[in-house]
């Protein structure tokens, strides 16, 4: 078990329950252009705790020796500019790294996330001189932002314009600077404290509800786990060791195998007509569904989708975009999504 800080992270395979929230983080990880996550619920639901859990159960991975970015040497197309130099000049060094969980505070402003540009340099040296914000270090990462429906509407538009692009850019003054930004976002929130807008929360690739259990038998060993953690965190850890390492290594597969999944122009059109009788509004939906069915596909060995996989993406990609009247709630019925695929299981 990995020790951070001097303190152990609860087990993401010792969570009880909260399947979607689960599965929904680790199809992100997979694949992070998926557009992040937002996860809507009730407090001690477990949101944090699976996000650091996550985080904490993935294995070492190479980044560029000395790269702000932390560029993945053997990704050149997500190189940064400092990079791409040092690989033309065949001087690229590795160095072993951990996938990170970034906070972002409810107060970042703007130039504290995606970072700055040094006008009076560039007017003077004829250089670029960029100070990187919370976006350089959330490359790779994870872009942690709790009770983001607190946050400045504006920051969240740029979050999320950076998450499904995969890059940030700087403009001032006719100078502009990119860099990779390819990073999970997951944003947590209590609707009780206000809801974001309708517009902002269509920007999230997947989003699901969580509640507290109300099957007693799961309760009781939520409270077991968490007492037993307390009681002796190394020994609680050391219990799903064999879990842990097998979550993990399913994952590293599916990373592995993503770029091969293919899909056939059936699941395109499956795709279209869900969201056409089912009333959502754009086509981002369609798009993010599809994706999202290539890495649950991934995440289940195959490289080819299936229509259940196209089932299990619905589940993530459409609640909250149905169009619904005012204080309705966003909701699909998933036999009549099972109906549109034809043959997939619930």
């Amino acid at each position: 078990m990995t020790i951070t800080h001097n303190y152990y992270i609860y087990p993401f395979t010792a969570i009880v329950g909260q399947e979607a929230m689960k599965r929904a983080l680790i199809l992100n990880v997979i694949n992070p252009l998926l557009g992040g996550v937002l996860i809507r619920g009730e407090k001690g639901t477990a949101k944090s705790t699976a996000v650091r859990a996550l985080a904490d159960l993935l294995p070492l991975r190479d980044a560029v020796a000395g790269c702000i970015f932390s560029c993945d040497p053997d990704d050149e197309s997500a190189y940064c500019e400092s990079c791409t130099q040092l690989a033309a000049d065949g001087t690229i060094n590795r160095v072993p790294t951990k996938m990170q969980v970034v906070n972002l505070p409810v107060s970042a402003t703007e130039d504290r996330v995606v970072g700055t540009l040094d006008i009076e340099y560039a007017i003077k040296k004829g250089e670029k001189r960029f100070e990187p914000g919370i976006l350089a270090q959330a490359n790779r990462n994870i872009l942690y932002v709790d009770e983001v429906n607190l946050l400045d509407d504006h920051v969240v538009d740029v979050l999320l314009d950076a998450a499904a692009m995969g890059v940030n850019t700087i403009e001032r003054e006719g100078i502009s600077f990119a860099h990779p930004a390819r990073f999970v976002m997951v944003g947590t929130m209590n609707p009780e404290e206000g809801d974001l807008r309708p517009q902002l929360i269509d920007r999230f690739g997947l989003v699901v509800d969580v509640t507290g259990e109300d099957d007693p038998v799961k309760r009781v060993e939520v409270i077991r786990r968490r007492l037993a953690f307390e009681d002796n965190p190394e020994a609680f850890a050391a219990g799903f060791t064999t879990e842990q390492q097998a979550l993990a290594d399913k994952i590293g597969r599916a990373k592995a195998i993503l770029k091969d999944v293919t899909y056939s122009d059936d699941i395109l059109v499956v795709a279209a007509d869900i969201a056409i009788r089912l009333g959502v509004d754009g086509h981002r939906a369609d798009i993010t569904m599809v994706k999202t069915a290539l890495t649950q596909a991934a995440l289940e060995g195959r490289r080819q989708v299936i229509k259940e996989d196209m089932l299990a993406a619905a589940r993530l990609t459409l609640p909250h975009r149905m169009r619904r009247r005012p204080f309705e709630e966003g909701s699909v019925d998933l036999e009549d999504v099972a109906e549109i695929i034809g043959g997939g299981n619930l």
